[in-house]
């Protein structure tokens, strides 16, 4: 047996670049936040100088351009020129109306499918085989199918955004509401509450957070949806725009849609995150 003394373990040596760092930022979201000022730095940086050297198509402007360009739509986005030249504003504004209708038909099927096919094992299995043919398809193949069953553009985009984001919340509705702690159910019956009572008090409740992550899934499949339904049937809204911009080969003009894109679609998770930690009544989420 060996009875050597055992040697002291050696501490690790902190890294001394890491140390500076931690004593300029000592909060984690400061130090986010400058990475992410250095990485839009480099890209700004690499694209600039890449449209100057010539190292991207001729389409493809400069940064300074397109950041030029992008002042230029946001600080007028409501300006009227004409029928076919309106400002930005105009064409956001007509996408979310239709998105918060289209989502809102979606959730208003989704809820109380998704609780009668929770409460119920059997016609869970029954439905389940339709909700997985169905869930997957395109957006694109639902329009030809709008436009044959409704004929009107407005209404086909209004169905296209609703059959396709309704499914998150069907589905998250379906499993909050079948995984409901029995407990809670027993006693209800014990006291005597009807099964509409129960439902509403006690099954809705604590299937909230379920379903309202299913909300925050579909709402933002419904702003995916909408760019490509308006780029078809045509008219007014943001994907119209980016498909008018791209006629006009305004490159510029497509990069500002997309970046208002990207931040109201953010804007609407973020919202719909508050929600979801609302009705966790400060359950983690």
């Amino acid at each position: 047996m060996d009875y050597s003394p055992s040697m002291p373990k050696s501490r690790p040596r902190s890294n001394p670049v890491m140390a500076v760092i931690q004593s300029v930022l000592p909060n984690q979201d400061l130090q986010a936040f400058v990475l992410f000022l250095l990485i839009l730095s480099s890209i700004l940086i690499f694209w600039e100088v890449g449209a100057v050297k010539g190292w991207f198509s001729p389409l493809m402007p400069s940064a300074s351009q397109t950041l030029t360009d992008f002042w230029a739509w946001i600080s007028n986005p409501f300006y009227v020129k004409g029928t076919n030249d309106r400002g930005i504003g105009w064409h956001l504004i007509t996408s979310l109306r239709r998105v918060a209708i289209g989502f809102s038909v979606g959730a208003a099927i989704a809820i109380p499918s998704g609780v009668l096919i929770g409460l119920f094992p059997v016609v869970s299995k029954a439905v389940d085989p339709f909700i997985q043919i169905l869930k997957p398809v395109s957006p694109l193949a639902w329009l030809p199918i709008g436009l044959g069953l409704i004929k009107d553009s407005e209404s086909t985009a209004i169905f296209v955004i609703a059959i396709t984001s309704l499914w998150p919340t069907l589905i998250n509705t379906k499993f909050g509401v079948s995984n409901v702690d029995l407990t809670y159910i027993d006693v209800t019956r014990t006291l005597g509450a009807s099964p509409w009572r129960t439902i509403t008090k006690v099954i809705l409740p604590a299937a909230a957070p379920s379903i309202v992550s299913g909300m925050r899934i579909s709402a933002g499949i419904a702003w995916l949806v909408i760019v490509a339904a308006e780029i078809l049937i045509g008219g007014t809204g943001v994907g119209y725009f980016v498909w008018n911009e791209w006629n006009n080969l305004s490159i510029t003009s497509i990069i500002t849609a997309i970046l208002l894109i990207g931040a109201i679609g953010l804007i609407i998770d973020r919202l719909f995150g508050l929600l979801q930690q609302w009705v966790s009544f400060g359950r983690e989420v």
